[in-house]
């Protein structure tokens, strides 16, 4: 089926941006930050999803895809950079209008620690294999940079939001690797990961997620912030 990815992007966007337009959401309204945040999410994986491409770390199925490609991407996955992240920055924006996160600082932060200490750890023992050890110590970083930081009041809330973001998360992603298929859309080469899989889904791909959404929402919040100053 040439248009499943396709599809995979146009399904996962298709709602978010109808209800975009709600009268109690309004997150058309933040389509400014939203949409510049993204673009320095594109900045960063873009070459990263290219490099690994070139180096076989992971591939793409052509069963799959539209045949239409931008260097050695196929344009379903450049999609993907801005379908997924839309998707996730809505629903933290939504659950943030309706639920009210009342979190125990010292409890997160010994989970920040314990996160951060795990990551970095990982990464520098598996250093030999590009997407465990670029992912691991590379979200440590992002992580630690966020969560001591003490400007950033939404991070334990962000932390919350993304066992949430899991549950789309692993259909979506299931699907793209092989979840009920003949082949994976998206394939692994194992001998540079941990060959862990949750299911269909590499361990790492959990970490890799939370890295790009964070990003994003680092700058979606900055940009937003300073919209309002601005005003």
């Amino acid at each position: 089926m040439k248009s499943l990815y396709l599809l995979i992007d146009f399904f996962t966007i298709l709602v978010p941006f109808l209800f975009s337009f709600h009268p109690k959401l309004k997150f058309y309204k933040e389509w400014k930050p939203f949409f510049a945040a993204n673009l320095i999410v594109l900045s960063i994986f873009i070459p990263w999803d290219i490099a690994f491409t070139q180096m076989g770390v992971w591939g793409f199925n052509p069963t799959y895809l539209c045949g239409i490609y931008i260097y050695n991407l196929p344009i379903e996955e450049i999609l993907f950079f801005i379908c997924i992240p839309y998707s996730c920055v809505f629903t933290y924006h939504c659950l943030k209008i309706f639920f009210k996160f009342n979190t125990n600082k010292s409890l997160f932060e010994n989970i920040s620690i314990f996160l951060i200490g795990l990551h970095v750890t990982i990464g520098l023992l598996n250093y030999d294999l590009w997407y465990t050890s670029v992912t691991y110590l590379s979200i440590a970083f992002v992580m630690y940079f966020v969560y001591f930081h003490k400007k950033y009041t939404w991070a334990d809330s962000f932390l919350l939001i993304y066992m949430v973001l899991l549950i789309p998360f692993f259909i979506v992603n299931g699907i793209l690797t092989g979840t009920g298929l003949e082949s994976p859309v998206v394939w692994y080469n194992n001998s540079e990961n941990l060959a862990i899989r949750i299911g269909t889904i590499p361990i790492e791909d959990i970490s890799y997620g939370f890295e790009m959404v964070l990003i994003n929402v680092i700058f979606y919040e900055k940009f937003k912030l300073n919209l309002v100053r601005n005003k």
